[in-house]
């Protein structure tokens, strides 16, 4: 989570970051949470209507029809002024962390881990995967994590299937980056280039610590 967090909030506080919110001007609305949710993509809806689900009546369910509205675009109709003012109230309340927590590990985290493990992966691996469906998510399209990780298929045999750990990751990784910079606002492929490589060049496949690194210029340090 704090790696991850290094390159989506420039902190090591993940837990910092459950009632942020702004627009990064990347063409997916409003990103918020303490894994970049977003108001276009359809994963900041399936929260809230989680939240909304467990809690009714909370802050944010009068918004539940314009998510559903600004969903695909970067629009903020009927969102605009209240929304972001919202978003940092409900996020005081631990229903609503909570419900970040479970749709962050149900979407992102144990899609990733599952896959990571099925491949042969260390925790290395599982991270670079994790990062990779995070920012591109799990569907079909060509830029998304499956397809990111099909590209390096065709290069490279996964552990599990009689390949080598390193030179798999490796093709990984140059598959990543081959997709981010398919979009102009991940052009900037530091998040790989000075922190997961770092680790792989060191061959620290079970990320043992310390691990020290760089994101945007930032540097980081876990010990």
């Amino acid at each position: 989570m704090r790696l991850v967090s290094s390159a989506e909030n420039s902190s090591l506080d993940w837990k910092a970051q459950y009632p942020y919110i702004e627009d990064i001007g990347d063409g997916r609305g409003y990103t918020a949470g303490i894994i970049g949710f977003c108001s276009g993509t359809g994963d900041m809806l399936d929260l809230v209507e989680l939240y909304t689900d467990r809690k009714p009546g909370n802050v944010l369910a009068e918004y539940l029809p314009a998510l559903r509205r600004v969903d695909g675009s970067d629009s903020h109709d009927g969102l605009d002024p209240g929304y972001p003012g919202d978003w940092r109230r409900a996020a005081r309340d631990a229903g609503f962390r909570q419900a970040q927590d479970d749709e962050r590990d149900r979407v992102y985290f144990d899609p990733a881990v599952r896959q990571g493990k099925a491949d042969g992966l260390r925790a290395l691996g599982q991270f670079a995967y994790y990062d990779a469906i995070v920012m591109h998510g799990d569907g079909s399209d060509p830029l998304s994590f499956r397809s990111i990780r099909k590209r390096a298929l065709r290069t490279a045999k996964a552990p599990s299937r009689g390949g080598d750990e390193v030179s798999y990751l490796n093709a990984f990784l140059d598959a990543r980056v081959w997709a981010m910079r398919q979009e102009e606002a991940h052009r900037d492929t530091s998040r790989v280039d000075t922190a997961q490589r770092v680790f792989l060049r060191e061959r620290n496949l079970d990320l043992d610590p310390p691990l020290v690194w760089k994101v945007y210029g930032d540097s980081y340090r876990i010990d």
